[in-house]
């Protein structure tokens, strides 16, 4: 892999659930991707902390993950047991046309090179075997509110991202994958405070600030947390949903 976000991850594996809607983020996530899957078993890449997996397996769907965090990893053998190995996405240890399903959740932006992912991927299905997608950016509801305001510099950083729609489809069709189904998945509610949200990109909590260079960390990230830590009532819940895009491709011939 060309850059390992393996040590990152492990750095946030103590919060990642909490920062992402806990167990409740995956059942609402597995409403929106099941039926989008062909009947068999699922490889999710970029298993993370087991939250997906295991609602699919309350589903009745059996799911294996692979993932570089060992941290995150430690969390998924908790809920999952021995169905969960340390892999590369990049070199999957499976046999080519094994594999049903393919599934990544928020996880093409991480691994960095979609064309790569989408590309083994599709080497480990199956004919007729669907790989699906959750990707950003996410929606937001409502856009704007003080938070929102004030994290707008941060947008360029957000969404500068490897999993755009466009680039889904281009890296699906250079794989032989075909579009089957585009949409979102429910939106999940979250209630964050500006002091907290303060906290986190000053912990560099999300994916999107682990390679900010140090000069933009000054003349972008800083300003933000000060603008975030001087709004009123920074203790106050402002609740929010985020919305995630869900696409689905499959393999023919």
């Amino acid at each position: 892999m060309d850059v390992d976000v393996s040590l990152p991850f492990d750095r946030v594996a103590d919060r990642y659930d909490a920062s992402r809607g806990g167990t409740a983020r995956g059942t609402r996530m597995v409403s929106g991707i099941i039926d989008r899957l062909a009947p068999g078993r699922v490889l999710e890449i970029g298993v993370g902390t087991g939250v997906i997996a295991a609602a699919l397996r309350e589903h009745g769907v059996t799911t294996h993950g692979v993932d570089l965090s060992i941290a995150m990893l430690s969390r998924a053998r908790d809920r999952l047991g021995p169905r969960v190995v340390r892999a590369d996405a990049f070199a999957l240890p499976v046999a080519s046309g094994a594999v049903d399903n393919v599934l990544f959740v928020a996880a093409l932006h991480a691994i960095g090179d979609a064309h790569r992912a989408m590309a083994e991927a599709a080497r480990v299905l199956r004919p007729g075997g669907r790989l699906v997608a959750v990707h950003g950016p996410p929606r937001r509801e409502p856009a704007q509110d003080d938070i929102a305001d004030a994290m707008a510099p941060l947008a360029v950083l957000r969404n500068a991202r490897v999993d755009s729609p466009a680039t889904l489809d281009d890296a699906a069709a250079a794989a032989g994958l075909t579009p089957v189904d585009t949409g979102w998945l429910p939106p999940h509610r979250f209630g964050e405070t500006p002091a907290a949200v303060a906290d986190g990109i000053t912990d560099r909590l999300w994916s999107y600030l682990w390679r900010i260079d140090d000069s933009t960390w000054r003349s972008v990230v800083e300003p933000v947390i000060a603008r975030l830590r001087a709004l009123p009532e920074p203790g106050r819940l402002r609740p929010y949903e985020l919305s995630y895009r869900v696409a689905a491709y499959a393999l023919t011939g």
